[in-house]
Parts: C-alpha cells; sequence; structure tokens
C-alpha cells in the first residue's frame, strides 16, 4: 500500500510546526515532493503554499523532480577531487549515460555531486542508497553497479 500525503499528514496530527518531517516522510514515501501532495499539504495545514515551496527549496535533501530508486552520490570535495573524483564520476556518467544531476530514463538511477561527505580519509567516496563505498576508482565502478542493478 503506497503511504499518502494523508497518511502523512495524519501522523503528525496536522501540526505545522511538523512540516519537515511531513516532508521527509513524502520524499521517502516517492522519492521526490509531487506539486500536487504540497497543495493539497498548505491546504489541510492552513499555511501558504510559498511557505511550503520555501522549505522544500531551503534543503537540498528534497527534490521537486522525480528520483531514480537508487541515489548515487559522488564526492568532489577537496580531499576526494585530488583522488580522482572528476574520473569516478565520469564513468559513472558513461555507464548510466546521464549527467550529473540527472536520473536515468528507466527512473533506476540518479547522479549527483556533493561537495563534502565528511569521510575525506576514505577518499574518494561513493554513496549509493546512504552506504558508502570507500577508495574507489574507476575500475571499481562496474563491481559497485552490479549490487544495485
Amino acid at each position: 500500500m503506497e503511504t499518502t500525503i494523508k497518511d502523512i499528514i495524519a501522523k503528525y496530527s496536522a501540526d505545522p510546526s511538523q512540516i519537515i518531517a511531513m516532508l521527509q516522510d513524502l520524499q521517502a514515501a516517492k522519492r521526490y515532493l509531487p506539486e500536487e501532495d504540497l497543495r493539497e499539504l498548505a491546504v489541510v495545514l492552513e499555511i501558504p503554499l510559498a511557505k511550503v515551496y520555501r522549505v522544500a527549496t531551503f534543503f537540498k535533501a528534497f527534490s521537486l523532480e522525480p528520483k531514480g530508486e537508487h541515489i548515487i552520490n559522488v564526492c568532489v570535495g577537496t580531499a576526494c577531487h585530488v583522488r580522482g573524483a572528476g574520473r569516478i564520476l565520469d564513468e559513472l556518467e558513461r555507464q548510466l549515460q546521464i549527467a550529473n544531476g540527472e536520473t536515468t530514463a528507466d527512473q533506476k538511477f540518479s547522479l549527483e555531486t556533493v561537495n563534502c561527505l565528511g569521510a575525506c580519509a576514505l577518499g574518494p567516496v561513493v554513496v549509493v542508497d546512504q552506504e558508502y563505498h570507500g577508495d574507489m576508482t574507476p575500475g571499481q565502478v562496474d563491481k559497485l553497479m552490479e549490487n544495485y542493478r
């Protein structure tokens, strides 16, 4: 059974102070924040739609566009960059046939870069679905992707 915006609002007793938690649950359920759900959230919480969008667009973790089933984050912070993160990103783009910030046509993968993951000693780091993979090389991308195809 798919979680609906009504379920999420009820879970938080329609408390406007819980808007971030509601958006997090909505994003987890649908992999993005659909416009129709944001509109309904504003109506039920009795807050302006602009306020809902202000919160939804303030946090980079929220997306207004559909994301893939698997989210791939490539760290391009200084430590990862000097250790070859750009080559890893290039290989992921080549294999997935998408650019940074895009989602595959089958909605299976989204590829994004992040400025730092706080795991500099493991660099270069790729995170897939919140699972860290350190000391990555372009040659390891094939094996990594096999786990998620």
